[in-house]
């Protein structure tokens, strides 16, 4: 898998160069802007930006103001370094549509746990193996072993169930499933979901149970409690 790019945002090249160089230790590329015109150009010129770390205070055009405009267009991830921290700063943040909010002074150890945090939540990264109530998926094998049996899914039943089982505890409607399985480009019925569910259920044996049906929604993985 290729690095995931992040743009730094910052007027000082000093802290631009300190986060820079603790994201490329783990494993990130990054690109660097020094204002906010500067960091709106890139996004929009860069089209694989995964996530943008970004200073409040610069020339031109705060972090509030790039957050805003962004946020028009895109959802991606936004962390936001400030030294100021009181609390009416870090709702202005949040109201722009900011994910995460970092203030001044801080452990880059610690900004790069919030980053990996961060792009797990948005499914921008996620584990290779998943394992849960006796299903275990290998996404790099494309595999699914259920109590330690090799289960035989399609290609779409395997992506369904990997997706039931990474939003497990969510109930997700049938438009949502589409659009994260079949992707926004599909243009099918809704009922292509119950007919996959179906048949997922039936290869799943007694752990099909595990899918359950939410009326006048969609459906919710839940493994029961012991």
């Amino acid at each position: 898998m290729d690095a995931l790019k992040i743009l730094v945002v910052d007027d000082e090249a000093r802290m631009r160069k300190l986060v820079s160089d603790f994201l490329v230790r783990s494993g990130y590329k990054t690109i660097e802007a020094a204002d906010g015109e500067e960091a709106l150009e890139k996004f929009f010129t860069d089209k694989d930006i995964a996530l943008i770390i970004l200073d409040v205070m610069m020339p031109r055009l705060d972090g509030y103001g790039v957050a805003k405009e962004i946020r028009q267009y895109s959802q991606v991830p936004i962390i936001m370094l400030t030294a100021k921290g009181e609390e009416r700063d870090e709702l202005m943040g949040f109201s722009a549509g900011v994910d995460d909010y970092i203030p001044k002074p801080f452990s880059p150890r610690v900004l790069v746990a919030r980053v990996e945090a961060l792009l797990k939540r948005y499914n921008v990264v996620s584990e290779d193996k998943l394992s849960v109530g006796g299903i275990e998926i290998d996404k790099q094998a494309h595999t699914v072993t259920i109590d330690g049996e090799l289960k035989d899914f399609s290609f779409k039943e395997f992506e369904l169930l990997t997706y039931f089982i990474e939003n497990r505890g969510i109930a997700l409607s049938r438009e949502k499933i589409l659009n994260n399985v079949w992707n926004y480009d599909y243009y099918g019925d809704a009922r292509t979901i119950d007919t996959h569910v179906k048949k997922l259920r039936s290869k799943m044996g007694a752990k099909g149970s595990y899918i359950r049906t939410v009326w006048g929604i969609g459906y919710k993985f839940e493994v029961p409690e012991a």
